[in-house]
């Protein structure tokens, strides 16, 4: 089947059809997805009743599996999906909204943040797809931020002030911002920062764009606080409206993002209403920035 993109936003965001996601891609169909996310990055599939073996092969069409290690509290033995997929709705093991105060509920708050999938590893996360088994009757809207947009609207001397810049991330600076502070000793050396340029080049086309997360708490030769409150007015200017995609969502949907270009963030939602949203992530291939002297 041809593959066909329909523009949603004046800056990014395509909707595809033409494409069953239930049957293996052809080599063209994967080369047009991929196409496809490098102009819009991000795409929307709707009526995607797939699996999670099959969310996974799709997945795979456009790089690795990212590890799921080291990017949750929940204990191995506690999760619920087996497939290599990452569980991001609000359900335990036993299939029920989990309790209010659930240390995992708690930590998983940190996704209404703005953020970038996966910045807080040493090589940050490619794409993520995502699908809807279960949808909320309310709320829990995902909004997309185009960062390339965002980084051409910056003034000459922002865009020279900010070229070199190193950040720190850390889950442990965005969970912090919303008073998460209990962690083991064990997650405190997983969750250790990482480095990441704060503006970045797509490999593919060569647009900049800015790299924004709230896993973002630090910058390389900068006091915490000032650096603090400039990566706040950048993520002020990136989250204006003009640059925010809000997906609403409809069963069977499935979005996939490319978190080197945008961020996201979910909106509150009743808790004691099941959710159930699965994410396949793929690899990043190379570091924004080296590692060494964040040891």
């Amino acid at each position: 089947m041809t593959v066909l993109i329909r523009q949603l936003h004046k800056h990014f965001v395509g909707e595809v059809s033409g494409v069953d996601l239930r049957k293996p891609l052809t080599k063209q169909e994967a080369e047009d997805i991929e196409a496809g996310m490098d102009k819009y990055a991000v795409l929307i599939f709707h009526g995607q009743d797939i699996t999670d073996d099959q969310q996974m092969a799709f997945a795979l069409n456009f790089g690795e599996r990212e590890k799921s290690r080291g990017g949750t509290v929940t204990k191995k033995e506690d999760y619920r999906l087996t497939s290599g997929l990452n569980d991001v709705g609000n359900l335990g093991k036993d299939g029920k909204p989990l309790p209010k105060d659930h240390r995992t509920h708690l930590f998983n708050l940190g996704n209404c943040l703005w953020h970038s999938d996966s910045s807080f590893r040493p090589i940050p996360a490619k794409f993520s797809l995502l699908s809807a088994r279960v949808v909320n009757p309310k709320g829990g809207n995902t909004e997309f931020a185009d960062m390339r947009a965002a980084y051409d609207a910056l003034d000459d001397e922002t865009k020279a002030e900010i070229a070199d810049m190193i950040c720190e991330h850390s889950l442990m600076y965005s969970r912090g911002s919303l008073g998460f502070l209990d962690y083991s000793d064990e997650e405190k050396e997983m969750f250790k920062p990482v480095l990441q340029r704060l503006v970045r080049t797509h490999p593919v086309h060569g647009r900049k764009s800015l790299y924004l997360s709230s896993h973002a708490g630090a910058i390389r030769g900068m006091s915490v606080p000032e650096a603090r409150v400039l990566l706040r007015d950048l993520t002020e200017h990136a989250t204006q409206s003009e640059f925010v995609y809000v997906h609403k969502w409809t069963v069977h949907d499935l979005v996939m993002w490319d978190n080197r270009q945008t961020v996201h963030r979910v909106r509150r939602y009743d808790q004691s209403q099941p959710r159930d949203m699965r994410r396949a992530t793929v690899a990043g291939t190379q570091p924004t920035v080296a590692q060494e002297a964040a040891e």
